[in-house]
């Protein structure tokens, strides 16, 4: 009974940037962690970031020093802000919210990024 809504996909140029948002609702009895997955055309489901109840970000290698992941920790929504995007970062993102390290609560339904000129 989670729910995910995310927002904030479209489309942009080389070089430019965009924030995801994913707002998480229904019944998270516990949280430990949310974070961020995306699929381009043709390609697997790839990890992108997460951050925990506490604030502890990761990230993928791809990713590290372009995103940033934060999280508004009285509305259980978290952020993804994505700068110096670039082509490669074109996928359908997903955002994901565990309630512990083996628990999945659910996923979004996914918000389309692409970087084109």
């Amino acid at each position: 009974q989670v729910q995910l809504v995310e927002s904030g996909g479209g489309l942009v140029q080389p070089g430019g940037s965009l924030r995801l948002s994913c707002a998480a609702s229904g019944s998270i009895f516990r949280f430990y962690a949310m974070g961020w997955y995306r699929q381009g055309p043709g390609k697997q489901r790839d990890y992108v970031a997460s951050i925990t109840s506490g604030g502890s970000t990761n990230y993928a290698d791809p990713v590290k020093g372009r995103f940033t992941i934060s999280r508004d920790n009285v509305e259980n929504t978290v952020y993804l802000q994505m700068n110096s995007l670039k082509p490669e970062d074109t996928a359908v993102y997903y955002c994901y919210i565990r309630g512990s390290p083996t628990e999945l609560l659910g996923w979004g339904q996914g918000t389309q990024v692409t970087v084109s000129s």
